[in-house]
């Protein structure tokens, strides 16, 4: 189905760039970005939607022994469009086969504002890049009791002494052979004892 729209022109003379919030069939977010970024050069949209952003992180996860990365969707089921909001605009995109609505109110897609933009984005001043840091599902305190789950210490348990955040690891004391033993471990080789 091609959809025209004429008085563009005249729209974005008045208005300004904003973030809307696109909610998508949930799984279906690469394939609704993929058909925007068609319709821009398709319809001549480049000063009308200027950015379609899938906010990503990336998270840490042992599988098998190993310590993989992983692209985590922060929003599943929606996509972000810096644009400049119209009639004609918003309905040629909730057209599109796959999307529901732009997130808002009765009266209309309502835009983030620039907090919600920075709680979105690690790259607040220029939204231009989508998280980069790999982040540690899994948060400890000082204190805590945890078991080791991976390494040479499976199975210990051990009270958390020191935390390294920027490293995503923590010194866990262990009790070996009646001593207490630090241990340095990644976030990811431990879990809350049950």
């Amino acid at each position: 189905m091609v959809l025209e729209f004429g008085g563009l022109g005249n729209y974005m003379a008045s208005s300004e760039k904003k973030w809307y919030v696109l909610q998508t069939y949930s799984g279906h977010e690469k394939k609704v970005k993929t058909t925007i970024d068609k319709l821009i050069p398709n319809k001549k949209l480049e000063d009308v939607i200027f950015q379609v952003k899938i906010p990503t992180m990336d998270v840490a996860e042992m599988k098998d022994g190993k310590k993989k990365i992983t692209k985590r969707k922060l929003m599943p089921g929606y996509i972000l469009l810096e644009m400049i909001m119209s009639d004609d605009v918003q309905f040629m995109i909730t057209s599109l086969p796959s999307v529901s609505t732009f997130v808002g109110t009765k009266d209309g897609p309502q835009p983030l504002d620039v907090e919600e933009i920075k709680n979105v984005f690690a790259d607040a001043e220029g939204v231009e890049s989508e998280v980069e840091t790999p982040k540690a599902r899994f948060f400890y305190k000082v204190g805590d009791t945890l078991k080791i789950i991976d390494g040479p210490f499976a199975n210990f348990t051990g009270l958390v002494d020191e935390i390294f955040p920027d490293k995503g690891r923590l010194r866990v004391k262990v009790e070996i052979f009646g001593r207490s033993t630090p241990v340095e471990l990644d976030y990811l080789q431990v879990k809350t004892e049950d």
